[in-house]
């Protein structure tokens, strides 16, 4: 049954070119969004707290500070309505789930930017 199901993914969901981006990055997601007759793009910058999932069902969750409010979003790789992805900077850190950093404020929040690209 998985095997099925891993065959129809491969064969009938289409794949999108993304950069490669792990828990620690700083990216941006462009995503249209319909209102009524009107199609907008907007985008959302935050950091990646994970990575969940392999193939159609791979999601990621990015978290944002919005003024003094902590914003999440979780979304999803294949979503229809996401455009494109930006990496604008690589995180180091030692965890693929960052889940304490929601936890930091001030300059604990910061996250070191990586050497390597």
């Amino acid at each position: 049954m998985e095997s099925l199901v891993k065959f129809v993914q491969d064969e009938f969901v289409t794949k999108k070119d993304f950069p490669e981006f792990s828990a620690g990055d700083t990216i941006t997601v462009y995503y249209e969004i319909r209102e009524g007759e009107k199609v907008r793009t907007q985008f959302f910058r935050g950091v990646v707290i994970q990575k969940r999932g392999t193939g159609a069902s791979e999601t990621f969750t990015i978290r944002k500070m919005s003024g003094t409010v902590g914003v999440e979003r979780i979304i999803p790789v294949n979503m229809p309505a996401l455009q494109k992805i930006e990496v604008n900077k690589k995180g180091s850190v030692r965890r693929a789930r960052i889940y304490y950093f929601r936890g930091l404020t001030g300059k604990k929040a910061r996250i070191k930017e990586s050497i390597k690209r």
